[in-house]
């Protein structure tokens, strides 16, 4: 009976699989949620946990500790300058670039510039906080370049993230926001409300990136996801919600 309980136990053991767990930047939320279904039809015992956020703050996580084997970055700086601080296990690898667009459920945005939110009706607008959220930098850098930063300054409100952004204009806190296409082009959001696309010749690059941390060294779950983020079907998903993927032309 002894023999045949360790048997047991170590059957349930070798079927338990390994777990992951993923920092990532808000805009990926759809994305990368499909992507992980995807990766787990061919690891079905293992385990990926996805937490989205803030990318400079998942960095200053990362930096103290947080158990992350994966991070994904909305500003591929953050984990260059992780790499730099020896807390990779990995190189940097560039995954994609992001586009900010004008979103509202309330208003039709689709033939909107920035210079519409200069509009006094559009009481709030929503973006992500640009203090270390890459898309609120962007959208900053934008609405400067598009010479209504005074004009819209006193009327923004910020989100944690990218998400939290479009939850303020979800709830009507705000009448319109600057989001990430990814999240625009999500089933749910899509049903919502309209978007325009920002031109990005009004902001810097948001070329994004992600590392194997240092936590996961010797972890082979996470270097083959880290592989799987390369492969046809992750990539076509990628393209899907809207990123222009590394090695394609504009």
């Amino acid at each position: 009976m002894l023999i045949f309980v360790c048997l047991l136990v170590a059957g349930q053991a070798a079927h338990a699989g390994e777990k992951i767990t993923i920092a990532a930047a808000a805009d990926l939320k759809f994305a990368l949620d499909e992507i992980v279904v995807l990766f787990g039809k061919a690891h079905p015992a293992d385990r990926v946990e996805t937490i989205y956020g803030s990318s400079g703050k998942f960095q200053t996580q990362i930096r103290q500790g947080a158990p992350f084997d994966l991070y994904f970055s909305a500003d591929i700086a953050y984990p260059r300058a992780l790499k730099e601080e020896g807390l990779a296990a990995s190189e940097v690898q560039s995954y994609a670039v992001g586009r900010i667009v004008l979103w509202s459920a309330s208003r039709d945005t689709a033939k909107m510039t920035l210079a519409d939110l200069a509009d006094p009706s559009i009481h709030k607008i929503a973006i992500a906080n640009p203090k270390h959220a890459p898309y609120g930098k962007r959208a900053e850098e934008a609405l400067k370049a598009a010479g209504v930063w005074e004009k819209v300054e006193a009327r923004l409100v910020y989100g944690e993230n990218v998400a939290q952004a479009v939850q303020f204009v979800q709830t009507g806190n705000a009448q319109a926001g600057i989001v990430a296409l990814s999240l625009a082009l999500s089933p749910e959001l899509a049903k919502q409300g309209s978007y325009a696309l920002i031109p990005d010749k009004l902001h810097q690059p948001l070329e994004q990136g992600f590392i194997v941390t240092k936590r996961a060294t010797d972890n082979p779950l996470a270097l083959a996801f880290a592989q799987f983020m390369t492969d046809k079907e992750a990539r076509a998903v990628m393209a899907r919600y809207g990123f222009g993927l590394p090695g394609e032309a504009k």
